[in-house]
């Protein structure tokens, strides 16, 4: 399937299932950019889908979802890079990389997996590191409403999911080398989550929601 026909049948599904709320999407800018969003439940990925308006998507997805009937198709469709989650897949990240390298947009959740407390988890290095390697700047995307328990509740009594997508601002990163280069890492995943934090209500910050940088972004 073509990534503009499964795109449209995404819409149409969203449609039907969802009031999805898009804001400051027109903040993408044209060219090379990473967008980082929050991971709450398997629709995550539909909605930015949804809400994206081009078609040089970078995704890498978990090899679990290849046989998968809509995330296996959504995979396909995008030409994804099957990633183990489990390992260190260097294979997945050089993969990566090389599509970078050619130019795109790279759609990605710093925390790798799909939140239990229906909160932010703590972000993992990897966004910080591509964006420090390839010169990507990162648009932080924060989205709500998308946690399985309430689509599948919703589903089941007939009801559309409110679900709301926020871009914040383009920032880049950089990131020394040598000595000091992890803990720059470290902090430069903690900028990329507070971004996104500071878009998401507060029962949706989880461990950044006491972070002195999100009160300073949300003006506190």
């Amino acid at each position: 399937m073509k990534y503009k026909t499964l795109r449209s049948l995404v819409r149409f599904i969203m449609n039907i299932i969802a009031d999805v709320e898009v804001v400051g999407m027109e903040k993408i800018p044209q060219g090379n950019v990473i967008l980082a969003a929050n991971h709450l439940g398997r629709l995550d990925t539909a909605v930015l889908i949804y809400a994206i308006d081009r078609d040089d998507i970078i995704m890498a997805v978990a090899e679990k979802y290849k046989d998968h009937p809509l995330f296996g198709a959504i995979g396909r469709a995008v030409d994804a890079i099957w990633l183990n989650r489990f390992e260190a897949d260097f294979a997945a990240l050089r993969e990566i990389l090389a599509r970078m390298q050619r130019g795109g947009l790279m759609v990605i959740a710093p925390e790798g997996t799909r939140s239990k407390t229906e909160a932010l988890q703590e972000g993992k290095m990897g966004v910080a590191f591509l964006a420090s390697k390839s010169g990507y700047p990162v648009l932080p995307i924060a989205l709500t409403g998308t946690e399985d328990r309430g689509i599948i509740s919703n589903l089941k009594r007939f009801r559309r999911t409110k679900i709301k997508a926020v871009a914040g601002d383009l920032f880049t990163i950089e990131i020394p080398k040598g000595k000091g280069r992890e803990q720059a890492m470290r902090e430069a995943t903690d900028e990329i989550m507070c971004q996104i934090a500071s878009n998401l209500p507060e029962s949706y910050r989880g461990v950044y929601k006491d972070f002195p940088r999100v009160k300073e972004l949300i003006g506190i």
